[in-house]
């Protein structure tokens, strides 16, 4: 089940961010600028999770998650709202309107994504799987354990993330800004040469003896977990 996330927010910078980062990790994505449309679109379909930024233009994100939780279809839906605004009294006051957790901009992107992946696990387990496989290549979320062919590998917090991000999207190309800003976050000042001294560490890790590489590098593009891997 592909669980599907809507992002009410107006800067189309940031929209066009969350959207990619999170297709990247299979969510099914929906957009909406407005939240007078916002209001509408959830009276059509109710996503299993809800984006929601503060500041918006037709009916303000607080309003909005007034209105959500007066409504029966909507009263559970999950909310996370996004806002510039970080004082402890607007905190409070987002969370007392409704909303389940609260991100003050700017925020880390894998961050996010982790509290995302956190309150799905809770609202809505069905969705969210704690275990990802590819070949011969095991990743658990929650415990935080890799195994390849059985045998437990030690990998970095960065190699961790690495692989997990990596192993959600098999085939895929990413840059190294791209792996930057996924992994490491667009607030963190890292040279792109980072991911190539940790993509090194991750094969280290992973490859041991005669075991087939799974990461393919892409000359002039980044690197990719090889959809065709096969052990």
């Amino acid at each position: 089940m592909i669980p599907r996330v809507m992002i009410v927010e107006d800067e189309e910078a940031l929209t066009t961010l969350l959207k990619y980062n999170l297709e990247a990790e299979g969510y099914a994505v929906s957009t909406v600028f407005r939240g007078d449309e916002a209001e509408i679109r959830l009276r059509e379909t109710v996503p299993d999770l809800l984006l929601l930024d503060w500041m918006l233009p037709g009916v303000s994100g607080i309003e909005l998650c007034r209105r959500i939780r007066m409504r029966d279809e909507t009263r559970a839906l999950p909310i996370i709202m996004l806002t510039a605004r970080g004082e402890e009294t607007e905190r409070v006051r987002g969370l007392a309107t409704g909303a389940d957790d609260y991100v003050v901009k700017p925020f880390s992107v894998p961050e996010l994504m982790a509290r995302i992946r956190a309150m799905l696990r809770r609202t809505k387990p069905e969705t969210i799987a704690a275990i990802l496989r590819s070949g011969d290549i095991e990743l658990d979320r929650e415990t935080h354990r890799v195994r390849r062919a059985g045998r437990e590998l030690h990998l970095g917090p960065k190699e961790f993330d690495l692989l997990e991000f990596l192993m959600q999207s098999p085939g895929r190309v990413f840059s190294r800004e791209q792996l930057l800003n996924s992994v490491w976050g667009r607030d963190v000042y890292v040279d792109e040469r980072t991911v190539d001294v940790h993509v090194g560490r991750l094969r280290k890790a992973i490859n041991r003896g005669r075991a087939k590489d799974p990461i393919r590098t892409v000359r002039g593009a980044g690197y990719a977990l090889d959809e065709q891997y096969a052990p």
